[in-house]
């Protein structure tokens, strides 16, 4: 009876501990995520100086997002500069990962570099896509460069273009992020054991077999933990396009996301819209993930 009580006692400082936790969750995620969903089934919007609403109309918010095509052309831009973004991030990361762990090419000043890759992921998104506009602007120094180089001969309006625009954006995602990716892929592999490396180099396996055969397979619990936050990152695109566009998403719309699509409600006062938009997101987020998780399972159940 004694081991019992000391154990209940040592549970209690456990729940204790938990209590900050659970009163910040409930405060700052709990409850905004029930108020959204509840005033999503409301017409709650400012029309002129009149605030209409709220009034309950049910999923007629909902069926207003998807009678209207522009939510379709918004999730079509978020998905393109998403992949414009990971899919060179991953594979950098990797190969970056890759190199940085290896021991036996012996790195001079490997920490430095760990460093230096990981610093534009602590400047502000913000000053980043203002660093960027001033660059490329049409009278930017880019543009300069390029006329003194004799690449180009007229100026070259990067921010009036379709695909340089999700370029430049992509871009700036890259380098804000790809640090962050390849610090975590590293220490996944610096987790893996050595001596797996080492039975493989005596079997006469070549690196991109050991790469492929070994190192890729055990960093799967990381790459889908990277997969995910960089699709719900994906997902919350809006800083870079909204200061890069100047919340316009021009050119044509191309380089309008979903977030920016959501904030037009909210700055508009529409948060019956507004709500039915974060709700659809949530849910979005929600199968993505669960997709992942499953594909993920499925293919350890075969291994």
């Amino acid at each position: 009876m004694n081991k019992r009580s000391k154990v209940v006692s040592y549970n209690k400082w456990g729940y204790i501990f938990l209590i900050p936790f659970v009163v910040v969750y409930i405060l700052f995620q709990l409850i905004p995520l029930i108020t959204t969903i509840y005033n999503s089934f409301f017409e709650n919007y400012l029309s002129g100086l009149k605030q209409i609403g709220p009034n309950f109309v049910g999923l007629a918010n909902y069926k207003a997002l998807f009678s209207n095509g522009d939510i379709w052309i918004y999730a079509k831009n978020t998905v393109i500069l998403w992949i414009m973004c990971f899919v060179p991030q991953i594979i950098f990361s990797l190969l970056l990962g890759a190199w940085f762990s290896n021991t036996r090419l012996h790195l001079r000043g490997s920490r430095f570099f760990k460093t230096v890759m990981y610093l534009p992921n602590l400047i502000m998104a913000s000053a980043f896509a203002m660093l960027f506009f001033a660059l490329f602007s049409d009278n930017g120094p880019i543009n300069s460069m390029l006329l003194q180089m004799g690449i180009i001969s007229t100026r070259y309006k990067f921010l009036s273009n379709v695909w340089s625009t999700r370029g430049l954006i992509a871009f700036m995602n890259f380098l804000m992020w790809f640090g962050n990716t390849t610090i975590l892929l590293m220490a996944g592999m610096m987790g893996i054991d050595m001596e797996l490396f080492e039975a493989a180099e005596v079997d006469g396996a070549t690196s991109t077999q050991v790469f492929f055969k070994i190192t890729l397979p055990l960093l799967r619990p990381i790459l889908i933990y990277v997969i995910i936050t960089s699709m719900i990152g994906g997902l919350q695109l809006f800083d870079v396009p909204q200061i890069l566009t100047n919340g316009t998403g021009d050119p044509m719309r191309s380089s309008m996301t979903l977030i920016m699509f959501l904030n037009k409600h909210l700055y508009s006062k529409n948060y019956g819209m507004g709500g039915a938009l974060s709700v659809v997101l949530f849910i979005i987020t929600g199968i993505l993930s669960l997709i992942v998780f499953k594909v993920s399972g499925n293919s350890e159940r075969k291994g």
